[in-house]
């Protein structure tokens, strides 16, 4: 896949954005645990960011594919993996099943203000006894008359302190095939609007701010609902069809997640050749360490295999092919060297590697989560072995 002038110029753009108004506050947004998700999404929607792929109706640039994987590999100039990620949930985990399956006015209510940056979205799937396992959740939507009654929690959502709306993975019942209890046939992907005024809706509750060992700039909540209602209009395309939807739009989310990592990887490597060529040990430099000269080239190696694997991804996918198994090797690839690249760069930072302020040392913990969030390295493996042919699929009830 090669890169256009029109590609380029969204990467330069979005890396002047990057370099005035994101990195300079980044330390500043690691200490407080937070950033201001509502000012850094309506600059980012200013500037035409937030909706390359999606429909020109509804505000987007209508393109294809490759370039929001050209922007998703930009981010990685970010100077930590919470913002990156926070910008990654609005434009490719939860409106990418409302752009292709919402109605006209569901999409005018909620997509044409999420591109503009005029709102904050989430993803509500995992729950605190369901994370990989997606069919597992049990937050239900009962109907009355013409609302869905939400009941149910969410848990480890991204950007939800300060989110305007969920796109939430519910259970609806059989749907319109009758599909009674099938844990993949009687789930639905609902709109679910968070706040009201500035305020909480009355049933929804922030029951915790979770802390992690690492992507401190992003807020993840624990999110309890309580006999919410919302109009049965405001569900994504068929009832019943929610898993499904939510399937394909793993797809964009792992490839993202691939992609993201590779130009943050990259100066990763830099970062400690740099500081290898002015370490001085035992009377010379660092990196005339011969040890240390072939694990950064191995490092390397691994980095522009991953590109090369996700490039490809993103063709086929452009081409409108399934590519699930590519995202899944990918975001496989991807979790591995998170955990690799950095732990073999911050051994070449001696005690300087084990500070908070280092870069690398804010990459070992940030990048920790790319082998869990968005299915663990073990789902990617499981799903790779079925489609391999390897392992059985569970024979539907």
């Amino acid at each position: 896949m090669q890169f256009t002038h029109e590609h380029l110029e969204v990467q330069k753009t979005l890396k002047r954005f990057i370099d005035a108004e994101i990195n300079p506050h980044v330390d500043e947004w690691e200490a407080a645990e937070m950033m201001p998700l509502h000012h850094l999404f309506k600059r980012l929607g200013d500037l035409g960011l937030l909706g390359l792929t999606k429909p020109a109706e509804y505000g987007g640039s209508g393109l294809d594919y490759s370039y929001a994987l050209a922007m998703t590999e930009t981010l990685g100039h970010i100077h930590c993996g919470g913002v990156p990620m926070a910008i990654g949930v609005q434009t490719d985990m939860c409106t990418p099943a409302l752009a292709r399956f919402g109605s006209d006015e569901l999409r005018r209510e909620f997509l044409t203000d999420a591109i503009a940056g005029n709102t904050v979205g989430c993803i509500g799937v995992s729950e605190p006894g369901a994370g990989s396992d997606v069919s597992g959740i049990k937050s239900v939507a009962r109907k009355d008359g013409d609302d869905y009654v939400i009941t149910g929690q969410k848990m480890w959502i991204t950007n939800s302190l300060q989110a305007d709306w969920m796109c939430m993975l519910v259970n609806t019942g059989g749907g319109p095939s009758g599909a009674g209890n099938n844990p993949h046939k009687n789930k639905s992907l609902v709109m679910v609007p968070m706040r009201e005024n500035g305020r909480l809706r009355p049933g929804i509750e922030v029951a915790q701010k979770i802390r992690k060992i690492g992507m401190h700039a992003s807020d993840t909540g624990l999110i309890y609902f309580d006999e919410v209602r919302v109009p049965q209009r405001y569900r994504i395309g068929a009832e019943g069809a929610g898993f499904v939807y939510q399937m394909q739009q793993f797809q964009e989310e792992r490839l993202w997640c691939a992609a993201s990592c590779i130009q943050s990887l990259s100066n990763c490597i830099e970062w400690t050749i740099e500081w290898a060529q002015q370490r001085k040990l035992f009377g010379t430099a660092l990196a005339d360490q011969q040890w240390v000269q072939f694990k950064l080239a191995e490092a390397k190696t691994e980095v522009e295999s991953l590109r090369a694997l996700t490039y490809r991804a993103c063709e086929l996918y452009v081409a409108g092919q399934d590519v699930t198994e590519l995202a899944s090797m990918a975001k496989l690839k991807a979790g591995r060297l998170n955990r690799l690249v950095p732990d073999t760069c911050l051994q070449f930072w001696g005690g300087m590697g084990f500070t908070l302020e280092n870069k690398v040392s804010r990459m070992f913990r940030d990048g920790r989560l790319a082998s869990i969030g968005g299915g663990a390295d073990e789902v990617m493996l499981q799903i790779l072995s079925r489609i391999m042919g390897i392992a059985k699929r569970p024979t539907p009830p």
